[in-house]
């Protein structure tokens, strides 16, 4: 395993220079589940959730969440995002939705963050929209399933 990059000798937290880094093409996709009532599933399908569209109110607020993850996490880069996608489909079988966040750029550092923050924000957003009618959501498995470019080139999340 390598050492931990965001610290320095004395172990005091630092954030890492990539200026010396090549501006390549990078790419990152995350995934989570919202985990519902299959009554709940149904109001927000149908549209019928009290605090409006549920699906489009998280897809931008995954977007918005993205252009803010270094105001969020204390020593991740601020980068000029070149896109953000996030996809929320239905699960019948949890019952509750999936959703899929995509983060790309062209820069010296990846955007595995930014992607991972949208995902978990749009699920937060769900949760919060539809709370009154269910406590009992639960956010699980959010995972980055896959990355492109940089220095340690490709990988995907097997399974």
């Amino acid at each position: 395993m390598s050492p931990l990059t965001h610290l320095g000798k004395s172990g005091e937290a630092n954030m890492v220079d990539v200026g010396a880094k090549d501006s390549t093409s990078r790419e990152a996709s995350a995934r989570g589940y919202v985990k519902m009532n299959a009554e709940t599933l149904k109001i927000v399908l149908e549209g019928n959730a009290k605090k409006g569209d549920v699906i489009s109110a998280a897809r931008i607020a995954g977007i918005m969440a993205a252009k803010k993850t270094a105001d969020l996490i204390p020593l991740c880069h601020p980068i000029g995002l070149s896109k953000v996608t996030v996809d929320i489909t239905p699960e019948e079988a949890l019952p509750g939705l999936k959703i899929t966040a995509t983060a790309g750029v062209s820069g010296q550092t990846g955007v595995e963050m930014e992607a991972l923050t949208a995902c978990s924000v749009a699920c937060l957003t769900i949760y919060d929209m539809v709370k009154a009618v269910d406590r009992s959501m639960e956010i699980t498995g959010i995972v980055l399933t896959e990355k492109k470019g940089g220095k340690s080139g490709h990988w995907k999340r097997e399974g």
